[in-house]
């Protein structure tokens, strides 16, 4: 336990805290100058388990020379650090605050934090907007590391460099949907761009972005409008009308009005992002793909299906091309052509684009993540479809309840895993099952999407039929 080494520095000395104290400058007064700088290195880490992988990665940012194995293990023999695992360490509490004390003694204090700093930058740059659970895995033990240096350390990092480790805090939440753990980073994000730079700034245009985004994916439409707006209009003074922030930005404020219902003022947006992307970064790039996917999507929700399937099928093809063929983009693909032929009623091609969507998005997402739940809903809307009402049903639940749990009861997504939970229960004869749920999707849509969205329109239409066919 890391309270041995507190146990053992005090078997060196008098008892009590002025005993450790003690004991502690004798071991650092008898370190050699290597292992006293890796030791206050150490001492910046959060409290926390350490990879040595981050040490080696801290230290290669300053062009050590010496060998910091050598010197680790002359700290964990004495007691000044703890081995708990193999290449991963922890520092005691009171060890680190008497580590940092002579930190702050070196000359090379502020070389030893903005190496540290450096070294977080990285990790966060790694971690995509959609972490798969090995991604998760690799990013999880530096997660609190990466928290010191957004918040401690934050004065030693460089301008292009501050934001970094909270958009790499927050994606690795929000790409779990954990939307309220990756809230307070993209928000920190923001008021610290505009602390360091001002009002007008290409990162403070990007964390505008990125917190509209998260509001967005919160279903809080009317918080993310103005900030879409607000990043757009920044980037464009900044950046130039001809920029890929700027296609960025078209293309996040089309998908906001997308998802209100507004599809007259999303689709210029979407066609000019797409248009400018081509120009920008070529024909075949991941963005280019993204745009001819949310273009295909806004014309699938209009019923424009002959419009929409062959740019589904080219940002798919597009996709496995660029990123593989187990990759969450791709995923999402299969799932958004799945859902193209089941509007057209093609089931038998639909089913096995659905489950394998499900399968790849259970692999790299996890049993718990907001995709996986709607792949869950969409598979159960088919098989309601068919009438295979006793496979649908477990799958409905399943999605309503794992959607509560991510999003929260309150999110549109729950809304319509309401609306089709209770439309199998309609479809079955179930219609006091069905109508307290038709009135909660109702209620949820007309709260958070308005009156006049297609979602609350349909919603609305399903409960007065069934309030209008009901059998006496």
């Amino acid at each position: 336990m890391l309270a041995d080494i507190l146990a053992q520095l005090q078997k060196q000395a008098s008892a009590g805290e002025s005993g450790v104290a003690a004991a502690f400058e004798l071991n650092w007064q008898s370190l050699e100058p290597e292992a006293q700088k890796l030791a206050s290195l150490l001492s910046l880490f959060a409290l926390a388990p350490i990879p040595w992988s981050l040490v080696e990665s801290a230290a290669s940012y300053s062009h050590w020379k010496f060998d910091l194995k050598v010197n680790c293990t002359i700290l964990v023999e004495r007691y000044l650090l703890q081995e708990l695992a193999e290449d991963t360490y922890q520092v005691h509490e009171r060890i680190r605050e008497l580590l940092q004390q002579k930190l702050e003694d070196l000359t090379e204090a502020d070389e030893l934090k903005r190496g540290y700093c450096q070294a977080m930058v990285a990790v966060a740059k790694d971690i995509p907007d959609t972490p798969t659970l090995i991604e998760i895995a690799q990013a999880t033990l530096a997660i609190p590391h990466l928290g010191e240096a957004a918040t401690v350390y934050q004065a030693w990092l460089s301008d292009d460099d501050l934001i970094w480790p909270f958009v790499g805090l927050a994606r690795f939440y929000e790409g779990q949907g954990a939307y309220v753990q990756a809230l307070p980073w993209y928000e920190q994000s923001l008021s610290s761009a505009r602390k360091r730079f001002g009002d007008e700034h290409p990162d403070v245009a990007l964390s505008l972005n990125n917190l509209a985004a998260l509001y967005d994916s919160q279903g809080r439409y009317s918080d993310a409008e103005p900030l879409y707006i607000e990043a757009l209009a920044m980037t464009k003074r900044l950046l130039g009308d001809e920029h890929p922030d700027v296609a960025s930005s078209l293309n996040n404020l089309a998908a906001l009005y997308d998802s209100q219902g507004r599809y007259s003022d999303a689709e210029p947006l979407y066609i000019e992002a797409l248009a400018m992307r081509k120009r920008l970064l070529g024909d075949e790039h991941p963005n280019v793909a993204s745009s001819l996917n949310n273009l295909a999507f806004l014309y699938y929700s209009q019923a424009k299906y002959s419009d929409a399937e062959p740019l589904y099928i080219e940002a798919l093809s597009m996709y496995k091309r660029l990123l593989g063929d187990e990759h969450p983009n791709v995923a999402s693909s299969l799932n958004n052509l799945a859902l193209l032929y089941y509007s057209q009623a093609r089931y038998s091609e639909a089913e096995p684009l659905y489950i394998e969507a499900l399968a790849m998005r259970k692999r790299l997402l996890g049993d718990e993540h907001p995709d996986v739940a709607s792949s869950l809903n969409n598979l159960a809307a088919l098989y309601d479809s068919q009438g295979r009402y006793s496979d649908a049903e477990p799958l409905c639940i399943e999605a309503l309840a794992m959607k509560k749990r991510l999003l929260g009861d309150e999110h549109p997504d729950v809304a319509l895993s309401l609306n089709n939970l209770a439309a199998l229960y309609d479809a079955q004869g179930r219609y006091s099952d069905a109508e307290p749920l038709y009135i909660g999707a109702l209620a949820i849509a007309q709260q958070h999407l308005g009156a006049n969205h297609p979602n609350t329109i349909t919603f609305r239409k399903n409960l007065e039929y069934l309030r209008r066919n009901r059998q006496p």
